[in-house]
């Protein structure tokens, strides 16, 4: 039975580039996806190109593809990724660059662009924002971006017209790695079953090291070996969609049924109706069980029909965010940190401010429950003091006013600082996919 192995390269657009180095080295790969974009970086990226049109994919595009594209080359590995951010167009041109400069010969690299649906969104005022159920309208004026997570299709079309390399803009993250499988064993998009598994499969490979142990160690709880070595996964699937995880035996980390069963639950809300453009996956029966150490079988995925809609990002802007921090150390540092938050809550009333958090960071930052009078005295505390306004200059008012605390507030503070930020958010719509057209852009390299 046909089989091919897919490495996971990166899990976000800041992840480490070693482990994706090493799978490609000693992986025995076939494929490796990239996934790098989160639902803000896409808006962030839209605006980056905007103030220069040769802007807007990933900023460590070059110092990836500068390693990844010698190793792929020689390895024959195919390299799927996100990274096109904004501009899939101008990081294909780049790409195109780095294999020359490698000497790849032959290589050719797609650019899969459509995802871009601003002038489609725009002007629908009929469309509603899932999160608010208020009208795309009432954001209207701020929009500055709208992308659709587009499947897997247009990735296999580059893979059928002999594509080595191919960056996506906005593309849903399992679609990544659900594109080669498709291509490979000839899945029909009609197979929901097989769909719902390859689905499955780009789930758990999409965060990368996650389902080797990151972002899963509780020290005493669920204790990681070598984290500070941790290893990103592979994936080896047979045509039916059945297979195992595993990792580098000489990496760090754990492959294991509670990391892919925790990953497998990551992010999606429902696991019977897991929404993506491929299919809508079914993971309420799948079942992981280990093989060897680091060694993970997983079965019984599954699938029904997509629907005929595609979410779409719709990035916009939504005024400024103004913060300032200051420190209180020592005997009562509790209390005088209370009594700055006091004073700071008089200085702003009457301003323009949505959003005003007044936190202790360590104490009820994160936990809004947690009641600082019901602790013991720590021995430092930390104020936070964040808010929103449409004005920059009333945003500003929130740092100005925890700096000052230093003359005039409570005795003991230091480490002051203030930080103002204009703020891009994300409101979601589903547009139909009769109206979003995608199109690929292919290099060869002579």
């Amino acid at each position: 039975m046909m089989k091919i192995r897919i490495g996971s390269g990166a899990g976000y657009g800041g992840d480490r580039l070693e482990p994706a180095i090493r799978l490609m080295e000693k992986g025995n790969l076939d494929y490796i996806g990239f996934e790098c974009l989160a639902e803000r970086t896409i808006a962030i990226a839209q605006e980056q190109k905007r103030v220069d049109p040769s802007k807007g994919y990933n900023n460590l595009l070059e110092y990836r593809m500068e390693q990844v594209i010698p190793l792929a080359y020689k390895n024959k590995i195919k390299v799927i990724t996100n990274m096109g951010a904004a501009n899939p167009e101008k990081a294909a041109e780049i790409l195109a660059s780095l294999a020359r400069k490698a000497g790849a010969r032959g290589m050719k690299i797609a650019a899969v662009i459509g995802d871009d649906v601003l002038e489609q969104v725009k002007n629908q005022d009929n469309l509603v924002i899932l999160e608010t159920g208020q009208p795309l309208s009432s954001i209207k004026e701020n929009i500055v971006s709208a992308n659709a997570y587009l499947g897997a299709l247009p990735i296999v079309e580059a893979l059928r017209s002999g594509a080595d390399i191919i960056v996506t803009g906005r593309v849903a993250d399992p679609s990544l790695f659900l594109a080669p499988m498709i291509y490979e064993f000839g899945w029909s998009m009609d197979d929901f079953r097989k769909l719902g598994k390859g689905t499955l499969i780009g789930h758990l490979l999409e965060c990368a090291g996650q389902v080797c142990g990151g972002y899963f160690a509780d020290p005493g709880i669920k204790d990681v070996p070598e984290l500070w070595n941790l290893g990103f996964p592979l994936v080896e699937v047979d045509e039916s969609g059945d297979g195992f995880v595993t990792k580098l035996p000489e990496s760090g980390g754990l492959v294991s049924t509670a990391t892919c069963t925790e990953q497998m639950l990551y992010e999606i809300h429902d696991p019977q109706n897991y929404f993506t453009p491929d299919c809508v996956a079914d993971f309420s029966k799948v079942e992981f069980h280990e093989l060897e150490k680091d060694k993970i079988a997983f079965k019984e995925g599954n699938g029904n029909q997509a629907t005929d809609t595609y979410k779409v990002s719709v990035g916009y802007r939504n005024g400024y965010l103004g913060e300032g921090e200051i420190s209180y150390g020592g005997a009562n540092c509790l209390k005088r940190a209370e009594l700055a938050i006091e004073i700071i809550k008089k200085r702003l009333e009457g301003k323009e401010l949505t959003d005003l958090r007044f936190e202790l960071i360590g104490v009820n930052s994160i936990n809004p429950l947690n009641s600082s009078s019901q602790l013991v005295e720590p021995p430092e505390a930390r104020v936070r003091v964040a808010g929103k306004s449409g004005s920059a200059a009333i945003a500003r008012q929130i740092g100005l006013e925890v700096e000052a605390l230093y003359t005039n507030g409570p005795a003991g503070g230091g480490g002051a600082t203030q930080h103002l930020s204009g703020q891009i958010s994300i409101a979601s719509v589903l547009l139909p996919k009769s109206e979003v057209q995608t199109n690929i852009i292919y290099q060869t390299i002579d």
